[in-house]
C-alpha cells in the first residue's frame, strides 16, 4: 500500500490559510530544531508520516480539529 500521507498535508495545507500553516510548520521546526522550509518538506516528503505524528501538546489537538473540518482524511 502506498503512503498517502504527504497529499492529506498538502491537500490540508492549501485548505487552510497562510497563519494556520506558518504556526504548524513553526511548531514542528522548533520541536525538531531545524527550519520551518525543512519541516514543509519533511512533511510533504512521499515518506511522511501523518502530519499529526509531527505535532504535540494544544496544536496537535487544534490541527487535528481543523484536518476534520476540512473533511480531509489524516
Amino acid at each position: 500500500m502506498s503512503n498517502t500521507n504527504h497529499i492529506a498535508t498538502i491537500a490540508f495545507f492549501a485548505a487552510t490559510d497562510a497563519k494556520t500553516k506558518t504556526e504548524i510548520l513553526a511548531a514542528i521546526a522548533k520541536h525538531y530544531g531545524i527550519s520551518k522550509s525543512e519541516a514543509l518538506e519533511e512533511v510533504t516528503d512521499e515518506e511522511a508520516e501523518s502530519l499529526l505524528d509531527y505535532l504535540t501538546g494544544s496544536i496537535r489537538t487544534a490541527t487535528s480539529l481543523l484536518i476534520k473540518r476540512h473533511g480531509i482524511a489524516a
